[in-house]
């Protein structure tokens, strides 16, 4: 005499949901295997992968912010190389693994001030180089940079 072992169908379906979930386990070990991620809410500044929030010392990048709120960009133009200097970042530390090379402490608005490298390279410098950011000694004094001389003269398309 065989024996027929029937499951009722919604514990078969609790199983296959539970082994889904188990797949969705190891995706995300997988993925925290990779290098954490540094989010960059423009080009220079973000947060690092413990959730510290920064600013990049002795550098500046256009604003992304709306040239209506305060301390956005000053011009459309600001506005659009903002978002390339963001790019710029973003691509430089995408799947790399991030170091605070020196930490300034704190600046007016909490964030910490630091020096990032990657693979030994300074990111602030690699970003001059390309043309995104500006050298700024904010700490000197420095007049902020003028990311809309650029602009001057040129229409804007509306």
């Amino acid at each position: 005499m065989a024996f027929k072992f029937t499951t009722p169908t919604w514990i078969a379906a609790a199983l296959i949901v539970a082994s889904g979930g188990g797949i969705v386990a190891l995706a995300a070990q997988a993925a925290t295997d990779a290098p954490a991620a540094v989010y960059w809410s423009d080009g220079d500044s973000g947060r690092l992968p413990d959730g510290t929030k920064f600013r990049l010392h002795d550098v500046d990048s256009p604003e992304t912010g709306s040239m209506k709120q305060r301390g956005g960009a000053k011009c459309e133009s600001e506005r659009i190389q903002g978002y390339e200097a963001k790019e710029a970042a973003v691509e430089l530390t995408r799947d790399k693994t991030v170091k605070v090379a020196q930490s300034y402490g704190a600046d007016r608005y909490g964030r910490q001030v630091v020096d990032l490298e990657v693979g030994g390279v300074d990111v602030a410098l690699t970003l001059i180089a390309a043309g995104t950011h500006k050298a700024w000694d904010y700490d000197g004094g420095d007049r902020k940079p003028d990311w809309c001389a650029r602009q001057a003269g040129v229409p804007v398309a509306f």
